[in-house]
């Protein structure tokens, strides 16, 4: 039920989330309503969640024989907007 790929699916969903709303929400409530508020709040979450994304996308690469590219997909959808949700679909297939 725990385990690592469980939750790096996990913090994959939520990184994603997380994203979405600091750019589509927050940062236009700071700029256009300037109310940094939003930005303060989802900002450090956010940042937890993108540095626990990379650690375990490291962690998890013997267990999946993910080639350069693929492994660099990976990782480069920690800063693409829906790009966690893709990476869900694609790669994160359990292991046989």
């Amino acid at each position: 039920m725990f385990s690592l790929l469980n939750i790096f699916r996990v913090v994959a969903f939520l990184e994603g989330v997380s994203y979405i709303l600091l750019l589509f929400i927050a940062t236009p409530m700071k700029h256009f309503a300037e109310d940094p508020q939003y930005v303060k709040l989802l900002g450090m979450p956010h940042g937890i969640l993108f540095m626990l994304y990379i650690v375990l996308a490291f962690v998890l690469k013997p267990d999946f024989n993910w080639c350069k590219k693929a492994f660099s997909g990976v990782l480069l959808a920690a800063i693409i907007p829906f790009g966690t949700f893709l990476i869900e679909r694609k790669y994160l297939k359990p292991v046989k």
